[in-house]
């Protein structure tokens, strides 16, 4: 007498939806993640506004000049005196760019002097940050 068995032997399959599922999940993480590493090294300042198209330096160094004319480079309180003897070792390269963000409401004169004592300093090139208008 043969007797038969209660279940029969199904072969398992992988489905692949979920699968998509969570990797479109990991890719969405991780692109938020690495969004959220840009630092910028500069406070805020209520900026000019302008179009242009935008430019991501290999290692920039960032002055900021606020509304009252204190001056930064990167989050550091520099003044005038101080400035080129503080930015000659952050750049690195005869390529290194100054990205200069300057208040709207900041005097004219404090900012052209910044920008004439960091290139005492080995400073080739200028940025200037300005507020994307749409």
């Amino acid at each position: 007498m043969k007797l038969r068995k209660s279940r029969q032997h199904r072969r398992g399959r992988i489905e692949i939806i979920p699968m998509i599922d969570v990797m479109f999940f990991l890719l969405v993480t991780f692109m938020l993640a690495s969004l959220s590493m840009q630092n910028l090294h500069s406070l805020a300042v209520n900026l000019p506004r302008g179009t242009a198209a935008a430019m991501q330096p290999k290692t920039p160094v960032t002055l900021t000049i606020t509304k009252d004319s204190r001056i930064f480079l990167d989050t550091t309180p520099v003044t005038l005196a101080t400035l080129a003897g503080t930015l000659r070792p952050l750049l690195r390269g005869p390529e290194a760019s100054v990205i200069v963000a300057a208040d709207s409401g900041a005097t004219y004169g404090i900012t052209v002097q910044a920008m004439i004592k960091s290139r005492d300093a080995g400073a080739q090139h200028f940025l200037i940050a300005v507020r994307h208008v749409e």
